[in-house]
């Protein structure tokens, strides 16, 4: 498992916070410092456009182009990159951090999470304490989990994290399949696509397929019974 080089997941060089990510031992130590980041970095300015109908909180910065929908609302300390859309009924929480050209979709819930630019959480997902890598698409009810059942500190082969939240690291190219669940600390390399309704644990390596196996019967039945 690649737990400590970021580039095997992602292709930092043309996002504009890549500061974030420097000088950290594991990939989901940026989540230790993201906090602080956004509160330290983000300016109360709005330079796209907020439909009637949208809610914006403090300490939230909309970069150029972008378009937060009627009935979004976006809670803040948060920073939109340029050319993104917020769609309808979505949810944006704290300490989220985008790129460019990014999509959070219907009735979609972020939180505490980075998405590089051109990734998409279009429909229904919740994406919580993660990292989507360029042109990451989740198919439409996607699930992050990020939170262990027990509520304890999350450990990765025998390394104490220090978190009791980590979500998904999400390399750049990876297309998930509708109603995909990850477990809480999944690590997708790049270039992965799964199939839909896949629950996915642990490490998936980079070129890669997750092919979920279902059988599927038809009878034949007598309406008129």
């Amino acid at each position: 498992m690649e737990l400590t080089n970021l580039s095997y997941y992602v292709d930092l060089s043309d996002f504009a916070h890549k500061v974030l990510f420097e000088g950290s031992e594991y990939v989901f130590d940026f989540l230790k410092k993201l906090t602080e980041y956004v509160k330290n970095n983000v300016k109360s300015e709005i330079h796209g456009t907020v439909m009637k109908g949208a809610h914006v909180g403090d300490n939230v910065y909309i970069g150029k182009g972008s378009v937060i929908q009627p009935g979004a609302w976006v809670h803040g300390p948060a920073i939109i990159g340029e050319n993104c859309e917020v769609r309808h009924g979505a949810y944006v929480g704290a300490n989220t951090l985008t790129g460019d050209r990014v999509v959070i979709g219907h009735a979609s819930e972020v939180g505490n999470s980075v998405f590089l630019n051109d990734a998409r959480a279009p429909h229904f997902a919740f994406v919580g304490h993660s990292l989507l890598g360029n042109k990451v698409n989740l198919g439409a009810g996607t699930k992050l989990s990020n939170l262990k059942v027990t509520f304890k500190e999350i450990e990765i082969n025998g390394i104490k994290t220090g978190l009791e939240k980590i979500g998904a690291i999400i390399g750049d190219n990876v297309s998930l399949g509708c109603n995909t669940v990850t477990q809480p600390a999944v690590f997708i390399g790049k270039n992965v696509f799964g199939y839909p309704l896949a629950l996915i644990r642990g490490f998936v390596p980079s070129n890669t397929i997750i092919k979920v196996r279902q059988t599927q019967e038809t009878a034949e039945f007598d309406p008129n019974r």
